[in-house]
């Protein structure tokens, strides 16, 4: 089995940490790809070096622009290295447009796809994010719902609960993991005693 985990921004990169680590711990052959939509080093590089993740196997560098020319491009990269890599699941977290672009691509390859943060809703259509998250979800294959009350959402939107799953938030994981990684640098640097 491969899975295919696709990151964009700051927050991707950082509630997906606790996943990325399970998938490792596990053996499964993985690849992180980045959309670059968050770009420089103080956006994404450094967070890659300091929360101890793997560096992504690729980077599109899409950067910034309109949310369509930035979906565009980030579509064709994804598109691109999912045909070569070939993988069994993509993991795609929250509703940013690396979000969108990756669900659509991995849809029309038909590989499966996991949405982290599944069945989040603000019900306000004018906000991109909302139309984001309301696509990946119609993509997606397998629900990683946050709450109870995102999975009534979904039920509420005609989704089978029989891919659902409810995870809880991975920020809560990622703050413990984070909170590990600190209290284990303070140490070495001899900052405190815990």
């Amino acid at each position: 089995m491969k899975i295919a985990t696709i990151l964009g921004t700051r927050p991707e990169i950082i509630k997906m940490a606790p996943i990325i680590d399970e998938i490792s711990r596990r053996g499964i052959n993985q690849i992180i790809l980045h959309t670059g939509q968050h770009y420089d080093k103080e956006m994404s590089d450094n967070f890659f070096r300091d929360l101890n993740i793997p560096i992504p196997d690729y980077n599109i560098h899409v950067g910034s622009g309109t949310h369509g020319k930035q979906t565009g491009l980030m579509m064709k990269g994804i598109e691109e290295i999912l045909l070569d890599e070939k993988p069994d699941i993509v993991l795609v977290q929250g509703e940013t447009n690396a979000v969108l672009a990756g669900s659509l691509v991995a849809s029309k390859l038909h590989i499966a796809i996991g949405h982290v943060e599944a069945g989040l809703r603000s019900f306000d259509m004018t906000m991109p994010e909302e139309i984001n998250r309301r696509v990946a979800d119609v993509s997606s294959t397998m629900y990683f719902i946050p709450t109870e009350e995102s999975a009534i959402n979904l039920l509420a939107e005609g989704f089978s609960r029989k891919n659902m799953f409810i995870t809880g938030n991975t920020v809560v994981d990622a703050c413990f993991r984070h909170l590990t990684l600190l209290k284990n640098v303070a140490l070495k640097m001899n900052l405190f005693e815990i």
